[in-house]
């Protein structure tokens, strides 16, 4: 069996809270669970995050910077200071990665320093950053990326690197040629599914038009031992029950075409 672990992003339970999220990872039997830092005071707090580790007993395996739109404001302005403390708090909590999206374009200075950057931050700790593929913007045939130095990062010289398959299904790319070409870089994964619109669709694995099966059993055969993140969008279930039947569904997919690595997988290490 592979030794990647099963998580839960807490942004698959928005707009629950958190502390939410916690629980129902728990009681669904996910492996852990990946912190979105958001608006939430409680994803921003280690002491509070703590705590639910430990009433919860369930681990945390990965967080999020705040690096969205919506979370510009969110332990301050300077991203790099950002990337900082969430280190600190992977760092105080046990997780092993901390995710983080390429700069937007108009942060110059940022994005001219950003791979070296990188480079740097993680040679001063054991915890990874693993940039995450985003796509270009399209409207009227035309496509604009508004991140720098590029929306995918494949090509760019990172250690460390997280695929998202909601992102690729939105950038119309592979996701199995992606993580061919990363190789080892590749050491976390968004799991979820799209139907390859312009929106970030974030659906249940097994509902869209991505390889996700295909991607699980290739890293499965490959060895991967990094974290899958289960990474959905959940805001429109009408109740709690519905909310818990789609991440138990995706849990499901993940586990079953995980732990089922075709016999053409790929004879890499991964993670």
């Amino acid at each position: 069996m592979p030794a990647a672990r099963v998580a839960l992003s807490t942004a698959s339970t928005y707009p629950e809270s958190t502390a939410s999220a916690f629980e129902m990872a728990a009681r669904l039997g996910y492996d852990g669970v990946e912190i979105m830092v958001w608006t939430d005071p409680v994803s921003q707090d280690p002491e509070a995050l703590r705590r639910l580790v430990d009433y919860h007993g369930i681990p945390i395996l990965a967080i999020h910077a705040p690096c969205l739109l919506l979370t510009q404001r969110v332990w301050g302005t300077d991203p790099w200071a950002k990337l900082v403390r969430a280190r600190s708090v992977a760092e105080t909590l046990g997780a092993a990665t901390v995710v983080v999206h390429p700069p937007f374009r108009w942060q110059r200075d940022y994005a001219r320093e950003f791979i070296t950057g990188i480079e740097r931050m993680a040679g001063e700790t054991d915890i990874r950053f693993a940039v995450e593929n985003m796509f270009p913007l399209r409207a009227r045939g035309r496509e604009v990326s508004a991140y720098a130095p590029d929306w995918s990062p494949v090509d760019d010289d990172y250690a460390h690197v997280t695929l998202d398959l909601s992102h690729t299904s939105v950038s119309r790319s592979d996701p199995v040629a992606m993580a061919e070409s990363l190789g080892e870089r590749l050491v976390h994964v968004h799991m979820a599914d799209g139907l390859g619109s312009a929106k970030d669709e974030h659906l249940v694995p097994g509902r869209g038009t991505q390889p996700c099966a295909d991607l699980l059993e290739l890293l499965a055969a490959g060895g991967f031992d990094g974290t899958i993140v289960v990474e959905i969008n959940t805001r429109r279930a009408e109740s709690r029950a519905q909310r818990e039947a789609d991440l138990a569904e995706a849990l499901a997919f993940t586990r079953l075409h995980f732990a089922a690595p075709t016999a053409a997988g790929l004879g890499r290490t991964y993670g």
